[in-house]
């Protein structure tokens, strides 16, 4: 914990979101991590799926894995999305809770919220609503969500363990978490859990797997798969000297609240 509690979390949310604004603006800008439909694609989602939905949140998409698979999204149900972006995932779950069902989305930055909301709008989304607010502290009721999503955003986020236990606060009993997200082979030392910089580029803030997997459980969940993202990689050189080194890496996974 004492890693934690040295960075400088102001800071990183600035970064954070300083960083999500120029995904959200300039989605073709070169940044450490990939964006646009190509990743999207590469990871698994299908193109029928993406042909569906605004292009615009695609091109605005820098999420790490796919879980669609796991989480076994159903009509008429009720989904949170943590760290929704443009709306990419959001979206998807909405065509696929269909009109009974209902979608939040939740963000910090203004940007990626005002491009949502414009698109939910312009292209007629009425069962999805996009909610400023930090993952780690959620507006939404107990025991009111049948699923939470989350796609590479949970390692920004300075306290792992209040966001699983909002994640497990908010969902049914049986209901799932399915999320992609970044982690580690070895435990992350100082000089990268504490340069916010990094942490933005969403390596500073990877759990060590076991250590992830055991938070989760904490939180009162039963992990029920877990599976590797080989096609994901990070492109710049630093970025990339981090992964190799300590064996950074994407992963998607469903549990089930106890």
């Amino acid at each position: 914990m004492s890693d934690v509690q040295t960075l400088d979390t102001r800071d990183l949310e600035q970064r954070v979101k300083e960083m999500y604004r120029e995904v959200a603006e300039e989605p073709f800008k070169e940044f450490h991590f990939e964006t646009g439909r190509a990743l999207a694609e590469r990871l698994g989602y299908p193109s029928d799926e993406l042909d569906a939905i605004p292009a615009e949140a695609i091109d605005s998409f820098a999420g790490v894995g796919y879980y669609f698979d796991l989480a076994r999204v159903q009509p008429g149900e009720t989904v949170v999305d943590l760290g929704s972006g443009s709306g990419m995932d959001s979206f998807i779950a909405a065509r696929q809770v269909a009109h009974s069902g209902r979608v939040v989305g939740i963000d910090m930055t203004e940007a990626q919220l005002a491009k949502a909301r414009r698109l939910t709008a312009d292209h007629g989304f009425a069962n999805v609503e996009f909610v400023e607010a930090h993952i780690e502290q959620l507006p939404l009721a107990d025991s009111s969500a049948d699923i939470v999503i989350s796609n590479g955003v949970v390692n920004l986020a300075p306290d792992k363990t209040k966001v699983f236990a909002e994640a497990a606060r908010v969902l049914r009993p049986g209901g799932r978490l399915a999320l992609a997200d970044i982690v580690t082979s070895v435990q992350l030392p100082v000089g990268v859990t504490c340069d916010a910089a990094l942490w933005a580029a969403c390596i500073g803030g990877a759990m060590q797997r076991d250590d992830y997997r055991e938070a989760i459980e904490a939180a009162g969940f039963e992990l029920d798969d877990l599976k590797e993202n080989v096609e994901y990689r990070f492109v710049s050189e630093r970025a990339d000297n981090a992964t190799r080194k300590y064996g950074v890496k994407s992963v998607s996974l469903l549990a089930v609240k106890r």
